[in-house]
């Protein structure tokens, strides 16, 4: 009696998962150990794309609604930032799960030669340097064993497409854990937005094609191949970053509008926002299509802060204001950014978290989301945030920091690391207080987001406390420092302060 019962519920299950496709696509979906269902995960990147750039986040100029409809379904961060405040470091953050500070990637390198060889300790620097500051490695190391790596071993499908700009070969996705790529390459942008593209994993399809719309078109055929798996699509899109172009038709759109905050003002830019947010939507609703809503994780993020120095029809592509400076620079506009996760009957929806996030916290979200065995010879510095994400539960970590000993002359940025401690940002300059000692500035975030106040002569007690945890840190990770330039002439003019100019003319928008 009991083989016949057991013969029927077998041939009944058959049954059902023949005639019911959506519980084929579970059951691949089923982890055999713990029993539950593998969500699929999509890092939804966007390149340079500041704290203000979106209607949800306070701009009155870009129209973003699809970023205000993933808000709504999910949690966005008040304040989450990236580890550094220029593209390759954070990108390798993400993937590694680790401060970019410790295998020496620093500067945005990707798109240069492979420099395995090179001794990066500082040395010297140009007359006008107060500081010599260290090099930087241009990839991320082949050791680093990957989130993509690491969800390939729990049965995952893994896809990067968009930029990548972590290394030149052999550093490349395939050589990351990715089974395939679409886009890639070492270019810190797109060659042009408008095809032929000269991608090498991008063959043109067609004419004048606007990139944003053709690797959304690749996004939706693999999320559509493998509906039936659970999948790691690494969607890294090269909108917003120069070179600065979007279709003729948007452009007209925004040269008839203005901003009422008398902050945002470039048509184009506004342009590339709005075909960035059209991609979104339209991996939103492949994604309900398809009812893989319910079981897939969604990032949006950016890889660092908006874009300030680049002079395009004379003036900036976006405004981060309230947040002093943008890209390049270690104050709050080059490195707080837009982030909103969303994992259905996980994440309460439409809701707000004010806790202190940065980009190496995804690796470690991921393994406990999916229940990946970490591998014990990566190293994190990065927390899971699955208990914030889930119970809104703070984070059991006293800090983050940002490690960038480098000049960016275009952004008026001092060699320097910062911590993150309460409400509370100590940054410490190298080199820049009296007889090039090193100098500190300490704001309250909380009550001075745009870091107007320097309250380190008021606090020093505190300045004393997070300089300490500051030296820790960057010897913790093994961060190179920068050190007195033997060539340095107080009188020697200085370069801080140089900007970049696309004419409009330079890049055709079509």
């Amino acid at each position: 009696m009991k083989r016949n019962v057991c013969l029927g519920l077998k041939i009944a299950l058959i049954l059902g998962l023949f005639l019911n496709p959506s519980c084929k696509a579970q059951d691949k979906n089923k982890d055999i150990v713990s029993g539950t269902t593998k969500p699929n995960i999509i890092f939804f990147l966007v390149d340079d794309m500041g704290w203000m750039d979106s209607e949800i986040y306070g701009s009155k100029y870009y129209e973003t609604p699809n970023v205000d409809r993933l808000s709504k379904m999910g949690m966005l961060f008040s304040r989450a930032y990236s580890a550094n405040p220029l593209c390759s470091p954070t990108r390798a953050s993400i993937l590694s799960g680790k401060d970019p500070a410790r295998f020496s990637l620093t500067t945005p390198a990707g798109h240069l030669p492979p420099n395995p060889e090179a001794k990066l300790g500082a040395k010297n620097g140009a007359p006008w340097m107060k500081m010599a500051c260290p090099g930087s490695r241009t990839f991320m190391p082949l050791e680093e064993f990957t989130i993509a790596e690491a969800l390939k071993t729990n049965g995952y499908t893994t896809i990067h497409i968009g930029k990548w700009h972590a290394g030149q070969e052999p550093y490349s996705p395939k050589n990351q854990g990715f089974d395939s790529t679409v886009g890639g390459g070492h270019d810190p942008g797109p060659p042009s937005y408008f095809s032929p593209f000269r991608i090498k994993e991008l063959p043109d399809l067609k004419d004048k094609e606007y990139i944003t719309d053709r690797i959304t078109d690749e996004a939706l055929s693999f999320i559509e191949t493998n509906k039936d798996k659970p999948f790691f699509l690494n969607f890294w899109q090269y909108a917003v970053h120069a070179p600065y172009q979007a279709p003729l038709d948007l452009i007209h759109k925004y040269e008839s509008k203005t901003d009422p905050r008398g902050k945002q003002n470039s048509p184009i830019m506004a342009g590339m926002v709005e075909k960035m947010d059209q991609s979104l939507g339209r991996m939103l609703d492949k994604l309900e299509e398809l009812k893989l809503m319910d079981n897939t994780i969604i990032v949006f993020f950016s890889d660092n802060g908006g874009n300030m120095y680049d002079v395009v029809n004379g003036g900036f592509p976006t405004n981060n204001s309230p947040l002093s400076y943008g890209k390049g620079n270690i104050h709050e506009g080059g490195i707080r950014v837009p982030c909103i996760v969303v994992w259905k009957d996980k994440v309460k929806p439409n809701t707000v978290s004010d806790e202190i996030i940065q980009s190496m916290d995804f690796y470690p979200t991921f393994l406990e989301a999916t229940n990946t065995k970490p591998n014990p010879n990566q190293l994190l510095d990065g927390v899971s945030l699955v208990e914030l994400l889930k119970h809104n539960k703070p984070l059991k970590r006293e800090a983050i920091y940002c490690h960038f000993p480098n000049y960016m002359t275009a952004t008026n940025n001092l060699p320097s690391t910062a911590v993150w401690y309460k409400n509370y940002k100590l940054i410490k300059e190298y080199g820049e207080g009296e007889n090039r000692s090193d100098a500190y500035k300490l704001y309250d975030l909380k009550k001075d987001i745009g870091e107007t106040t320097d309250l380190s002569l008021k606090n020093q007690k505190l300045v004393l406390k997070l300089s300490k945890m500051i030296d820790n840190y960057v010897t913790n990770v093994g961060g190179l420092l920068p050190i007195k330039n033997p060539n340095y002439n107080p009188s020697a003019e200085s370069k801080m302060g140089e900007t970049h100019k696309f004419p409009i003319d330079k890049f055709p928008s079509y």
